[in-house]
């Protein structure tokens, strides 16, 4: 990567200050602050751009000097994942907003990136449409949203907010505009009213659309990628990167999502929406050990119901004060063993839940949710709101907070061995009926403690096929912990990163294996 800016009093600091107030508005580009950090590493600049084309025009300031930028959106997820080798500018997005284009009757939407999911969801509501992601974050963006690739609940039925998306426009490191997939404006790549003007494929140049499977100085051919880097070696050729088919470069859409902004910065995505369901019931029941999870779960999962989500709360049990009798009470003499006298009883004083939700039409929901009573037995309890832990994190600001994935039969052995790690119970919460929760450890236990936590998970998750990820910690500990354990699709992203980023400048060393 050519050399970088060391602080923004050297020479020529004034001058990329004065070049981003002009791309982006006075108001809208300043030296960082102390809250403008990216896991702990701070920020030179803050630019605000107020289109794609400003946008574009901010990677360009930045390749012309050599500068790293990290995309942010409303920064809920700031402090996840890995932090940057370094931060130069800070490229929010919070101008690049609004729900762009959705044609009456189409079940596509194309959204800018740094419009909030809840305000996505609100402009949808008003023509009876959703869009099915859920992500936990409050806040959060739907660019932060695909970025981190994060989900909530109806991932049971919806899959990940990757799995919805249609299409694409990013911005390239050289900041270039490439369209990718299908768009929801009619021409594909047609910049949004913001923009400040329309974009064609054609020759590069400030803010033009590429089209997929090509680069700047034309296709990738021969299987020889930019730089002229063999890509049957440590590149990936056109064909595997950008895919084909009815919707060509989706695969590379995908790629950014979860990347961080560490492969391009999104400018707008087109995703999937659906109708608002007519009804929603949550069908909830006690639960008090993993192995009693396992059983409902696939009992649920077998009962042909159509669940939209089925999620799992099993916090920290918390022994609840019990009234002790004198021993010479008539109920308890000659029985030692009592609880009444012992304080124990049979099951934990505080149990998890099991959830399942039910959406469709009212009375396909009502036949659904009688059935699903019976499979869950007498315990089981009907509501039209959801509980409050729903779509909410186990973890708190400060925690070590935990995501593991593993097929749906292996979950409770994935939970048993965190609470034998660890030394006792570990608060989990997620997404039971696809394998996928995340749980929390103090962030108060040392880097040293919780490395030999995650080694003992990882050695059980790797015959199962299941993975432990470390998505936030306190900076000791990310210093000091593998974070990813291991990647099986390492080389692909390296191969990406490479073709999508040689100077390493988008985001440098937020995504696995340092890339």
């Amino acid at each position: 990567m050519a050399a970088a800016t060391s602080s923004t009093d050297r020479p020529g600091a004034l001058e990329i200050t004065r070049r981003l107030t002009e791309i982006c508005g006075p108001p809208f580009a300043r030296f960082a602050g102390a809250a403008d950090e990216v896991a702990g590493r701070t920020a030179r600049w803050v630019a605000v751009p107020g289109g794609p084309h400003a946008a574009a025009e901010v990677l360009r300031l930045a390749a012309a000097h050599g500068l790293t930028v990290v995309p942010r959106g409303a920064g809920t997820k700031i402090d996840w994942g890995a932090a940057p080798e370094q931060v130069d500018i800070m490229l929010d997005t919070g101008r690049l907003a609004g729900v762009w284009h959705q044609p009456q009757g189409s079940a596509l939407a194309e959204v800018g990136a740094g419009t909030p999911l809840r305000a996505v969801q609100a402009a949808l509501e008003r023509t009876g449409r959703r869009l099915p992601v859920d992500a936990p974050s409050p806040g959060a963006t739907l660019g932060g949203v695909l970025a981190a690739d994060e989900a909530g609940p109806l991932r049971h039925r919806h899959g990940t907010p990757c799995a919805q998306l249609v299409g694409v426009r990013y911005l390239d490191a050289e900041g270039e505009l490439v369209s990718l997939g299908e768009a929801g404006t009619e021409l594909l790549g047609r910049a949004a009213p913001s923009g400040g003007g329309p974009t064609h494929p054609g020759p590069r140049h400030p803010g033009t659309t590429r089209a997929a499977g090509t680069h700047a100085g034309g296709t990738c051919r021969g299987g020889t990628c930019p730089g002229g880097t063999d890509a049957g070696t440590a590149h990936l050729g056109a064909a595997a990167l950008f895919g084909g088919g009815d919707l060509p470069g989706l695969d590379v859409a995908r790629l950014l999502c979860g990347s961080q902004g560490g492969l391009g910065v999104l400018i707008s995505a087109t995703l999937r929406v659906q109708a608002v369901p007519a009804s929603r019931i949550w069908v909830s029941r006690p639960v008090w050990t993993p192995l009693e999870v396992h059983d409902l779960v696939r009992a649920v999962l077998g009962a042909g119901l159509d669940p939209a989500a089925v999620e799992l709360d099993l916090p920290v049990p918390v022994p609840l004060p019990r009234r002790r009798v004198s021993p010479f009470h008539p109920s308890v003499v000659g029985r030692p063993d009592h609880p009444a006298l012992t304080g124990r009883s049979g099951r934990p004083a505080a149990a998890g839940s099991l959830v399942v939700l039910l959406e469709g039409g009212p009375a396909h929901v009502a036949e659904r949710t009688d059935r699903l009573v019976e499979v869950l037995g007498d315990e089981a309890v009907a509501s039209h709101s959801a509980p409050e832990w729903w779509g909410r994190y186990p973890f708190a600001p400060g925690d070590t907070a935990l995501r593991i994935e593993v097929p749906i039969n292996d979950l409770h052995a994935a939970v048993y061995a965190l609470r034998d790690a660890a030394g006792g119970p570990v608060p989990v919460r997620g997404s039971a009926g696809v394998g996928t929760v995340h749980a929390a450890l103090p962030g108060s236990l040392p880097p040293e403690r919780v490395a030999s936590i995650l080694a003992a998970v990882r050695e059980v998750l790797l015959a199962r096929q299941g993975r432990c990820v470390v998505v936030a910690a306190p900076g000791p500990v990310r210093r000091t912990v593998d974070l990813w354990g291991e990647v099986p699709a390492l080389s692909r992203l390296r191969a990406a990163k490479a073709h999508l980023d040689p100077g390493h400048r988008l985001a440098p060393g937020r995504l696995p294996g340092g890339l």
